[in-house]
């Protein structure tokens, strides 16, 4: 019994440090999380701003074309799947991978590849045979925008070529704290409709130097690159809240785990007590 009540102390020992652990992750997932939070928050006047100068471009051009804008029939896609590095985040990760998976069964016989952002995706992806059309890992636990445009060149790259019909953008839009969807939504073509907008907001007598179509050209790429980066800051406020409940719900359970252990050391140690009186009763009467 001595024995048993040293392993249990030593086991509510280790949950202790185990507790510790946990706590101090969520504290870090908090502060990591605030700053995403706002970071995320400072950059959307800029992609909303983006889209608005756009569909005022494109209202003032008769005819939009662009090789980005190009609809063809679609015999090949590829989907833009944003991941973390690390795991420890609940099912932030498994979440959006069913998401792609079941983006990509709705492809039926037409073939896909994957461009993977985040080395779980990558994994995920490399050991299921998926044919990886471009890796980008470690991300890092910071939405930098030097990444996002580069993901988003491979996936044009890909495109303008004729590599590639159709680019879908997987990742996990924040809603808050404890709550994110895993979404797949279009990326290229880019569509009229999201140039077209409201035509009250084009009515201005505005004059393009050197042209609207040359203007276009030159933002189209950039708003492509605009997309993805907002889905990445979205994407990493997305991970760092789910860390923090994981790590919350992980330091509750070590809580409610070292109770039951003091509770079981507390009974084993009164029977181990119990038992020595009798026996020192027991002796006392047989002498």
């Amino acid at each position: 019994m001595a024995e048993n009540l040293k392993d249990i102390r030593r086991r509510i020992k280790s949950v202790k440090n185990t507790q510790q652990i946990t706590k101090a992750m969520k504290m870090v997932a908090a502060s990591k999380l605030r700053r995403a939070q706002s970071r995320a928050e400072a950059a959307r006047p800029y992609a909303e701003n983006l889209r608005e100068v756009l569909q005022r471009v494109a209202a003032r051009t008769s005819v939009v074309s662009h090789p980005l804008m190009a609809v063809r029939t679609v015999r090949k896609v590829a989907f833009l799947v944003l991941t973390s590095d690390r795991g420890l985040c609940g099912a932030y990760n498994a979440n959006v991978l069913r998401q792609a998976t079941q983006a990509v069964a709705t492809v039926g016989e037409r073939r896909y590849g994957i461009i993977a952002m985040g080395r779980k995706g990558r994994d995920f992806f490399r050991r299921r045979g998926y044919e990886l059309l471009g890796e980008f890992a470690p991300v890092g636990d910071e939405a930098r925008f030097e990444q996002a445009k580069a993901a988003a060149e491979r996936a044009m790259a890909l495109y303008t070529a004729e590599a590639v019909d159709e680019v879908v953008l997987v990742y996990t839009r924040f809603v808050s704290a404890m709550q994110q969807h895993a979404v797949a939504i279009p990326l290229l073509p880019i569509s009229g409709e999201a140039l077209r907008g409201e035509q009250h907001a084009v009515t201005g007598g505005y004059i393009f130097e050197p042209g609207a179509r040359e203007i276009l050209a030159a933002m189209l790429p950039k708003y492509v690159e605009s997309q993805v980066f907002e889905a990445l800051q979205e994407a990493k406020a997305s991970e760092h809240g789910a860390r923090m409940r994981a790590m919350d719900a992980a330091t509750r359970n070590c809580a409610d785990l070292i109770d039951r252990l003091t509770l079981r050391h507390n009974r084993a140690r009164q029977a181990a007590i119990t038992k020595e009186i009798i026996e020192i009763v027991t002796a006392v009467e047989a002498m």
